[in-house]
């Protein structure tokens, strides 16, 4: 979040609201964040937080009559949501390219992969088809796909899902983008594929100096190749913070929730994880205050009320959260989460009315009470 250089990237303010039949979701609503060249930013959050459609609205992929769009997307001093639709098309898969959800739906089953490859290239080089054909088969050798020259002439459905994946991150760095958006690109592959993938991202970041957007649900995923996280629940970012700092010290409930949940290898193998409780919330309906609130351990009153706002952290101006919580109560409560104190137990030290009760129960309890 340094200020020192010029953004590849700056989003300002962008507000996205799909008009239903069953009323306005506001899928995007008012968030901020800045990308620098040759850097990786993880996006985590749980399905409908709004990962996607950020992403998507960067590559101009949500226009429509039914789409509402406020705010600016800067790319190199241009505003993407004001630019013409042909413009937009030869920045996308150009300079911005994307690697979709599912490699498997995003191939044309018809066409063969080599051709689809080529297809990408063409769009945006004047190039011939045979050379087109040829910087496929390099591309392909480039992912790691063994025998590109035959493989290259192969459909989709003749490749693992591994393999698709590969081909698809090819497609995206046919034309050697500035910036490369990963949405959930692991998803569905065993963890030793996304393993390989996730350092094949890094790599490729590394050889050709692309700045690189990672969309998640899993912290895990960005913890080794992101250089910043920004957490985001409901449409919000609520956490913004370099990757060192939001792992060691995390500010808002939803991350706890989402770090409690991961395994970890220095944990006993009977220890259970810990879900976040609760549902996303309806995108529709919002939850008055903080949206947090109705999943939160440490609501209180104030909390169903007030909408906070992303702020920094008053030790660490680096380190934005959007949380009502004192942040010396917040330091308090990850400190007892990290050695394995339930949150129902922490929760006193956020609500004073639970800690007044904690004080008044008599301990040990009378005979026959269900304490």
């Amino acid at each position: 979040m340094s200020t020192d250089a010029t953004p590849l990237l700056d989003v300002t303010d962008l507000r996205v609201a799909f008009t239903t039949d069953d009323g306005i979701v506001h899928a995007v609503d008012g968030i901020s964040y800045s990308v620098m060249p040759g850097t990786t930013l993880g996006i985590v959050g749980e399905s409908g937080s709004g990962k996607s459609v950020t992403s998507l609205t960067t590559m101009g992929l949500t226009r429509g009559r039914s789409t509402s769009v406020s705010g600016t997307i800067m790319f190199e001093g241009r505003d993407l949501l004001t630019l013409p639709g042909e413009e937009l098309r030869q920045i996308r898969g150009n300079e911005i390219a994307m690697i979709f959800q599912d490699p498997l739906s995003s191939l044309h089953p018809f066409y063969k992969v080599g051709a689809q490859l080529s297809e990408t290239i063409l769009a945006h080089r004047n190039d011939s088809k045979a050379a087109a054909r040829d910087r496929s088969i390099d591309l392909l050798e480039l992912v790691g796909i063994p025998d590109p020259h035959r493989r290259v002439d192969q459909y989709p459905h003749e490749f693992s899902g591994g393999m698709r994946q590969r081909a698809m991150i090819a497609m995206a760095l046919a034309n050697e983008p500035k910036l490369l958006i990963a949405d959930e690109p692991t998803t569905a592959l065993d963890v030793t594929v996304q393993a390989q993938i996730l350092a094949l991202i890094a790599e490729l970041q590394g050889r050709l100096g692309m700045a690189v957007i990672i969309i998640t649900h899993d912290l895990g995923v960005v913890a080794e190749i992101a250089d910043e996280i920004a957490v985001m629940y409901a449409g919000r970012i609520v956490e913004h913070a370099d990757t060192k700092r939001l792992f060691a010290a995390p500010e808002h409930p939803y991350t706890w929730g989402l770090l409690k949940s991961i395994p970890r290898l220095d944990t006993p193998r009977n220890e259970e994880l810990v879900p976040i409780q609760g549902r996303p919330p309806s995108l529709i309906n919002r939850p008055t205050g903080c949206h947090f609130h109705p999943r939160c351990p440490y609501v209180s009153e104030e909390h169903k009320r007030i909408d906070p706002k992303l702020e920094p952290v008053p030790s660490d101006p680096e380190h934005q959260v959007a949380c009502l919580l004192p942040a010396s109560v917040r330091a308090e409560i990850w400190r007892g989460l990290k050695a394995g104190r339930p949150a129902e137990e922490l929760r006193r030290l956020a609500v004073p009315e639970a800690a007044a009760a904690t004080a008044a129960a008599p301990w040990p309890p009378a005979e026959g009470s269900d304490a």
